[in-house]
């Protein structure tokens, strides 16, 4: 049983490891690519691959040959990756919590507007080289021939006369064009739309992260009985024994026990 958790240890590094391999080389492959939507994928791929190698491989070192300071870095890393993850989490969840739609009278869809979010959300959306980058994405995606979207159409309230708009209060009526490159992708409401696909797909990552850490956290358990198992192959004594030192007995410690000895026969 003592070898047990370095044994768990080892395999899931293992697997872990070669996991990791097509995460980097999916990275890899984004780089030689020219679209700007993969390439908004390609840093964290290659950033989650290298990470992933570097603990697989320090654990599965650690764990198969008993290597005591590759599983103390192993156990390192995953306080730090257990920490982090745990921020993100509780981030995730806060900044979800605000958004939603909003009903359209008469109508089968529902319109977002960037009020409804969080300021975090509301301020990296309105990063000029970020929209642009999610600009070029839905526009290459041809999301506008498949549904008619918010960055697809002007919003409900706006009301056009002889090529003209009509006044209103939302700033998004005098956004929108009819050319196919523009559109609204510079509304509002094309921003709300993103937004709201984030937020739902950032709450389930972060529901599934609860998850992923208390995996993690029993693996940081095990990790840490194959860590002592480490610590005790390296000192020579197996589990269980005795590790105080023998001294060695003084020159005259012989003569003396063998005169005790027949003292005790005689008497």
């Amino acid at each position: 049983m003592q070898r047990f958790s370095n044994t768990v240890i080892g395999f899931l590094n293992f697997f872990s490891l070669l996991a990791s391999i097509p995460i980097i080389g999916a990275g890899l492959w984004m780089a030689r690519n020219s679209t700007s939507c993969e390439n908004f994928f390609q840093t964290p791929l290659l950033v989650l691959g290298f990470v992933v190698l570097v603990i697989s491989l320090a654990g599965f070192i650690g764990a198969c040959f008993h290597v005591a300071w590759a599983l103390w870095l192993y156990l390192v890393i995953m306080v730090f990756l257990i920490a982090s993850l745990f921020a993100l989490t509780i981030f995730g969840f806060v900044v979800t919590e605000q958004g939603g739609g909003v009903e359209v009278p008469g109508r089968a869809y529902k319109e977002y507007h960037l009020q409804r979010y969080s300021p975090w959300f509301r301020n990296r959306i309105k990063d000029s080289q970020y929209w642009s980058t999610i600009r070029s994405c839905i526009i290459a995606s041809n999301t506008c021939s498949k549904l008619s979207s918010g960055c697809c159409k002007p919003p409900t309230a706006c009301s056009y006369k002889e090529e003209s708009v009509t006044i209103t209060q939302d700033p998004d009526c005098y956004r929108w064009n009819n050319a196919q490159s523009l559109l609204c992708y510079d509304c509002e409401s094309c921003m709300g739309g993103v937004l709201e696909n984030m937020r739902r797909e950032w709450h389930n990552i972060s529901v599934l992260n609860v998850v992923v850490l208390v995996f993690l956290i029993g693996i940081y358990s095990i990790a840490c009985c194959a860590f002592r198992n480490a610590r005790r192959s390296q000192t020579d004594y197996p589990h269980g024994h005795n590790r105080i030192t023998k001294v060695k007995p003084r020159w005259d410690y012989y003569c003396w026990r063998w005169w005790y000895n027949k003292k005790e026969e005689l008497f």
